[in-house]
């Protein structure tokens, strides 16, 4: 299986002068789930290279195994120093896409016009798609018309943080259930 895992190139959070980017548990979790069941990864961003990881995201109380893992991971740490450019992929060269999240994919990949061709190509393919926490939410307040048309006949899992909708259950995709939001 052949999987492109897309991540931010931005680093700003709104005008705050903060900084942002991926969540690295929201990267390694799924990777690692992934690599370890054989799949072929490859990372990809919009400017290629290595993306910004959101500072926060590897203070203390977050860091888990899995980000102390991919950190130790050299080839996985080497993978992410050099992301392809996103304009450079193709979605029949791949089974599936996700989007890990973060502040960032809020910024440049829901506006992105090869992130939009690419969702939209695996859309159109039938072939699945992940955004996880905040890497869905523009994406789909950008794209309404597009994301309604597609998400209307299909039940979707939420975040593990929607208590409210109990029937939002993550059982259709296997590595969400191992991962926290």
């Amino acid at each position: 299986m052949k999987i492109l895992m897309v991540i931010t190139s931005h680093d700003q959070l709104g005008n705050t002068g903060r900084k942002t980017g991926f969540w690295l548990e929201e990267l390694a979790a799924p990777y690692f789930v992934f690599k370890d069941a054989g799949a072929e990864i490859t990372l990809a961003s919009p400017k290629g290279g290595r993306p910004p990881l959101d500072p926060k995201s590897n203070e203390p109380e977050f860091r888990t195994d899995l980000t102390r893992r991919f950190e130790k991971d050299a080839a996985a740490e080497a993978q992410l120093g050099k992301t392809v450019r996103l304009e450079s992929v193709k979605q029949e060269d791949f089974d599936t896409v996700f989007y890990p999240g973060g502040h960032g994919p809020m910024w440049d990949l829901a506006e992105d016009k090869n992130s939009i061709k690419l969702i939209e190509s695996f859309l159109a393919a039938g072939k699945p798609i992940a955004l996880v926490c905040h890497a869905r939410e523009r994406y789909v307040t950008s794209r309404r018309q597009t994301a309604s048309l597609w998400f209307r006949a299909r039940k979707l899992p939420a975040s593990p943080t929607a208590k409210k909708r109990p029937s939002a259950s993550p059982k259709w995709c296997p590595f969400l259930s191992k991962m926290r939001c």
